[in-house]
């Protein structure tokens, strides 16, 4: 549930009613508006006396939550939460909208760094690139390991650029924590609950893709798992789901993010390179997800993507995609957003 606070209780007040629902072996997480704080309450199972919590002095009323997520939910934290990534200390869910860009995967240090200059001169605020890739085929490129990791690290401290990259198992986060700024979850590990409890505990953004066939309450369950760490720098990725159809590579739901954006104070952002599996309908995927409400965009880039070793066709080349960085600022300016 949440409490409510009166507007102009007192910090003691506030202090009071936390230090008692504590007291009952719950957790609390303050949040403070511009009127009113919430604390909203985190239980251990065991039903809390509402009555009792709204007698105590300051306290205007309790509203259960009834959702199944709640630490994720819009009651439980009315504000948008902004995550702010400690490299260049970028704001992801506030008012400018944020671009990941890079290769689907690393495969030289040339490929990278070139990508990176021409995505940071485009305006990209991270650089995208997998060190680790699932892949349906195990005999696919699989990725280049560890040296990945560190040809990405190469490129940040040229670029200034924040890396996103993925981790797949409990048993790695450590090492790609050292390397990465931002840890991403892929669609094929929403459901890794032991990997979401390690990247919660990581205590670094975490960047979770929605399952190919997960439902939005799924992908917020998901979500909680990694608050329940205490690490509230979650940021949720629309990226296509599994359909019927097949003239696209998934189905993406545009939908999705202004239904996220109600439910939950969490940053929604878009991928629309796997959300559509090939380049041409990247663009004007991307156009619609800033019209849409998201915070942010991820979108494959490759020098040369008719030799890419994952994912070609669905990363656009570095002079199309400064074009679709230009293409989006009339648009954002439309939404009352920045890029």
């Amino acid at each position: 549930m949440i409490v409510v606070m009166k507007k102009g209780a007192t910090n003691a007040q506030i202090a009071n009613v936390a230090a008692r629902i504590e007291q009952l072996g719950c957790r609390v997480h303050i949040s403070e508006g511009e009127e009113r704080t919430i604390i909203g309450v985190i239980g251990n199972g065991r039903p809390l006396d509402r009555e009792q919590i709204e007698r105590m002095a300051g306290v205007e009323r309790t509203v259960p939550i009834l959702r199944p997520f709640k630490l994720a939910s819009r009651e439980f934290h009315p504000q948008d939460t902004i995550v702010t990534v400690t490299v260049n200390g970028i704001p992801i869910g506030g008012r400018q909208l944020i671009v990941m860009a890079g290769p689907c995967a690393v495969e030289s240090r040339e490929q990278l760094l070139e990508t990176a200059h021409a995505v940071k001169e485009a305006g990209a605020h991270v650089l995208r690139g997998g060190a680790f890739k699932p892949r349906t085929s195990p005999y696919s490129f699989q990725g280049l390991g560890e040296k990945g990791l560190r040809l990405l690290a190469e490129a940040r401290e040229e670029t200034g650029l924040p890396v996103v990259t993925e981790v797949m198992e409990p048993q790695m986060v450590p090492l790609v924590t050292t390397y990465a700024d931002i840890l991403q979850v892929g669609a094929r590990n929403m459901q890794n609950y032991a990997l979401l409890h390690a990247v919660g505990e990581a205590q670094r953004p975490v960047l979770l893709k929605r399952g190919m066939m997960s439902t939005v309450e799924e992908l917020l369950m998901a979500a909680e798992y990694i608050l329940s760490h205490g690490n509230d720098r979650v940021i949720l990725c629309e990226r296509g789901i599994r359909t019927f159809e097949h003239y696209t590579r998934n189905t993406l739901d545009i939908s999705a993010v202004p239904l996220i954006k109600q439910l939950s104070h969490l940053p929604v952002i878009v991928d629309p390179s796997h959300g559509t599996g090939k380049w041409e309908l990247v663009e004007p995927v991307s156009r619609a997800a800033v019209a849409a409400g998201a915070d942010g965009l991820i979108i494959e880039v490759h020098p040369h993507p008719e030799e890419a070793l994952s994912d070609g066709a669905q990363s656009l080349k570095p002079a199309r995609f400064a074009a679709l960085m230009r293409s989006l600022r009339p648009i954002a300016a439309a939404v009352e957003r920045t890029l």
